[in-house]
């Protein structure tokens, strides 16, 4: 009789144990949901740094960003969305650094003119003093 209850318990163990390496191996193979919507944030920040001109003043950036884009579509297009989905966050960063580098150089520019404008007002308002 005791044997019997070890057997019963064995088998219940063995069938828990079934169960439980069944529910792994199907979390396991649920399929990745293609990253659809990282995809469209990415393309909206290239968009961005080439419309804060990034061409001109962070272009390594944006050519980063741009060369990991294509590449994230090209595992979009394998079904390797763990590979799209990383490339594409990526992308996005670059993108975002080529537009903050952009917006940094314009503003830099614009201080830079503003600052020549004034010495050329100091200069004349020093010749205009000494006229007078």
């Amino acid at each position: 009789m005791k044997k019997f209850h070890q057997i019963r318990s064995y088998q219940k163990l063995h069938g828990i144990g079934v169960s439980i390496v069944a529910a792994i191996f199907i979390t396991g193979c649920a399929s990745i949901p293609p990253p659809t919507e990282q995809m469209a944030v990415s393309k909206v920040a290239l968009s961005n740094a080439s419309s804060a001109e990034g061409n001109e003043f962070a272009p390594l950036q944006l050519q980063s960003a741009m060369a990991k884009m294509d590449g994230a579509e090209r595992a979009m297009a394998a079904e390797d969305y763990v590979l799209a989905r990383q490339l594409a966050e990526q992308a996005q960063v670059d993108a975002q650094l080529a537009a903050a580098t952009a917006r940094s150089a314009k503003a830099q520019k614009a201080a830079s003119a503003l600052q020549e404008d004034n010495r050329v007002l100091r200069q004349e308002i020093d010749r205009n003093t000494q006229y007078q």
